[in-house]
């Protein structure tokens, strides 16, 4: 009887000991999940998302490393024409293209179809996804970063180009600098801190992949940018130059005119003591005529080379209009006319 009752005593216990350590899992787990519920969430959009094979390509090309691969595809990324870019990515100001947006919980990418900005769709899925990435850090480490993006902002802050920028984020995206910093240095900076370079090591297998694929296509707006603004210098010094010298040109002009007039008045009223003083004269007319001429053609000359750097110039400024009109969501593309 005391056996029996002994027996149910160390069943009782067992019992008891099974269910704290159930309760202890449970415990742990719910406190698992919920310490780490980004994550959670994130491991489950990525299980729930099958990237199509553009979406691969666009990772694979910027070389997100596995853990920027992570947070791309944990914010379902799509590439949308116009129509449903604009929808998800509201434009901020005008005359400003939007390529990408990340919402908070999802990233767009504009499709670019322009081959000649080949790298673009790569370098703006990279872009937000380190929004992504930077969404997700905690205040320590979010801490830590800020300081080294601040450093390198303050060796970027002179280029007027890059302030430009900045100015624009801190317009349309107010207190947000560093998020942006963190987007922009990460993808389209190459000297940077060995510190923040070891940071986005965890985004990028080898973040010189996209930093090469930014670099091919801002190298075409870049160059174009770069020969308008020669061209535009050549033209504004051969116009004043060919203003200086048509003036003077006239002047001369009118100046024979006279002397001319008055050198036949001379001549018919027998003004020359000598025919070797009326010859000496009128080969000095005959010089400047000539030399007039002469200047004439150049002044000609420099109106068709003016001419022929204008039109150069209006092809450049068409190319980047064409350029510009490709990475603008809010110009619809021209609707085709179906064949009979």
């Amino acid at each position: 009887m005391s056996s029996t009752k002994q027996f149910l005593r160390r069943s009782s216990g067992h019992s008891h000991v099974g269910a704290f350590v159930i309760v202890l899992i449970s415990v742990a787990t719910a406190f698992f999940l919920y310490a780490n519920r980004q994550y959670v969430v994130d491991q489950v959009a990525v299980w729930q998302y099958h990237p199509s094979d553009a979406i691969v390509q666009l990772a694979t090309r910027a070389d997100m490393s596995d853990t920027g691969k992570f947070y791309f595809y944990a914010s379902h990324p799509a590439i949308e024409d116009a129509a449903a870019f604009n929808k998800n990515c509201g434009r901020k100001e005008e005359n400003t293209a939007v390529l990408g947006c990340y919402t908070g919980q999802n990233i767009y990418v504009y499709n670019v179809t322009n081959t000649q900005l080949d790298g673009i769709k790569e370098t703006t899925a990279a872009h937000e996804m380190l929004h992504a990435a930077y969404a997700r850090m905690g205040a320590s480490e979010k801490k830590t970063v800020d300081a080294l993006l601040e450093t390198e902002y303050n060796k970027l802050k002179n280029d007027k180009e890059f302030a430009e920028r900045m100015a624009f984020y801190a317009r349309t995206e107010p207190g947000e600098r560093d998020n942006e910093l963190h987007s922009v240095i990460g993808t389209e900076v190459a000297s940077i801190s060995p510190a923040l370079e070891q940071h986005y090591k965890e985004y990028f297998a080898d973040r010189r992949k996209v930093l090469a694929l930014h670099d091919n296509y801002a190298s075409v707006f870049a160059g174009l940018q770069a020969r308008g603004d020669a061209l535009s210098r050549q033209l504004t010094e051969l116009r004043s130059a060919v203003s200086r010298q048509t003036t003077q040109y006239n002047a001369d002009v009118s100046a024979l005119n006279r002397d001319i007039a008055d050198f036949n008045k001379r001549a018919a009223s027998g003004g020359f003591a000598s025919k070797s003083d009326f010859d000496s004269e009128r080969a000095q007319l005959v010089g400047r005529a000539a030399q007039l001429d002469a200047t004439r053609s150049q002044i000609n000359s420099e109106i068709v080379q003016y001419n022929a750097l204008r039109e150069e110039l209006k092809k450049v400024a068409s190319q980047s209009d064409t350029l510009n009109q490709s990475i603008d969501s809010s110009l619809d593309p021209v609707p085709s006319v179906s064949s009979p």
